[in-house]
Formats: C-alpha cells, structure tokens, sequence
C-alpha cells in the first residue's frame, strides 16, 4: 500500500507556513514541520487532529540553529521517509536601517531566513533526487526584489533567498525536481502585527496556500517564480 505524500514545512506553526499545512492536510498530505513555540505547535496539532490528519512529526527546532536544523532533517528522513514537497518558509522580520539596526541583525536574518533554508535544503534534496521527483518552495518575498527604507538586513536576507532559490533551480533543471520562488507581499500575518491598515489592505495566507498548491498541481512545466500582491500594490 503506498503512503500518502509528505510535506516539510519549516516555520509551520503560524502564518503562511501553518495555512499552507492546512491546505495540504486538507489533501492528504502527511505533515512534517518544525517552529520554535512549542504551545504554538501544540495547537497546530490538535487543530490538524480534529480535522482527520493524523500522520503528523511536529518537532521544535530553531532556524537559526545548524545543529537544530540538521536534526530535525535526519528525524524527518528516519520516521517519515523521502519528502514530496519542501517548503522553506521559516524567517522572521526586524526592522531598521543598515546604518541603525541592532548590532548582529544582519547575522541574525541571514541565519534565519537564508541558512535554515539552506542547510534544509543540503538534508532533503538529496533523497529527493534518488527518488527522481519533488518540489522545492521557497517563500521569499516582494522584498527579495524591491528594497525598502526599513528594510535594512531583512530585504538582504531575502534577496539572498531569492538567489538561493534560483541556483538551486539551475542545479536542478536536469532532475524531476521542481524549484518555485514564492514572493508574496503584505499579508496578515504577526510580521504586521500593531499595523493600522485595514486589514482589506492585505492578503490572506490562505489565498498564498492555495496558490502554492496550484504550482504543485500542474502537470507538466514548473512555475519558477510566483509573484503575489495585494489588489492595492504594495504596502
């Protein structure tokens, strides 16, 4: 009997990276993912529960961590198996200016926004290519394209992704596996938390979920980049 497909989520617990889970739960998807809120991952899990999934490894790891990231790839690999999707969704934000951020911003977001992606990447892509199939999201952002005052080490991070993304694109161009850079703009999520737009002015996650899903469901070619804005334009 052959298994459901599995997901890797990195930073799944809330956001985008939680309303894709949902959507591909909602499909069949096994489910592994990784957050740093341990109560966060707690009430994704009854949530999935309550909804039929069932097959589900939802760990705490830090992005920002080598070790924690590496970890939790052989656990996924040793309990779950070869991974069908990647979705390299942690990051957080921190705004500033290159010349007035915090000392050690810009280490921190490279870390988190581009190493963890990197070093998830190095796990999983290996058993993917002995499987000859997979898909590769990485979640950049408008921000990977169009810097921005206040944007300081997080549009760096992001451009840096977006140009991790499309290597890896090139290296894999021979393989089965597909590579898609998702750059969504303003969505509601905790990065605009004490924001006071409207919240008609942005996305939801769920409409970036359903997008992503569309990517993987085509049949033949890949969508390499998705560019996703607000009606509005960017905020």
């Amino acid at each position: 009997m052959n298994q459901q497909p599995l997901i890797v989520v990195s930073g799944g617990s809330k956001g985008i990276g939680k309303a894709i889970i949902k959507r591909f739960a909602a499909s069949g998807f096994r489910i592994a993912a990784f957050a740093r809120n341990i109560e966060f991952l707690a009430a994704l899990e009854k949530e999935l529960k309550s909804n039929g999934c069932h097959q589900l490894l939802l760990l705490q790891a830090d992005a920002s961590n080598k070790e924690s990231i590496q970890q939790f790839t052989h656990t996924v690999l040793e309990k779950m198996g070869t991974p069908d999707i990647l979705v390299n969704n942690a990051g957080i934000f921190k705004p500033g200016q290159l010349l007035n951020e915090e000392d050690d911003t810009l280490e921190l977001l490279l870390k988190t926004n581009v190493a963890s992606a990197y070093h998830l990447t190095r796990g999983i892509v290996p058993s993917m290519k002995k499987n000859n199939k997979g898909h590769v999201f990485n979640i950049c952002s408008t921000a990977s394209i169009t810097p921005y005052i206040n944007g300081g080490s997080y549009c760096i991070s992001k451009f840096a992704l977006f140009g991790m993304s499309k290597v890896l694109r090139e290296e894999l161009k021979e393989t089965f596996i597909r590579v898609t850079s998702v750059l969504p703009g303003a969505t509601l999520t905790d990065s605009w938390e004490g924001s006071n737009l409207p919240q008609s002015r942005f996305m939801q996650a769920e409409d970036i979920a359903e997008a992503i899903w569309n990517a993987y469901s085509m049949k033949s070619g890949v969508v390499e980049e998705l560019l996703i804005r607000p009606q509005l334009g960017d905020i």
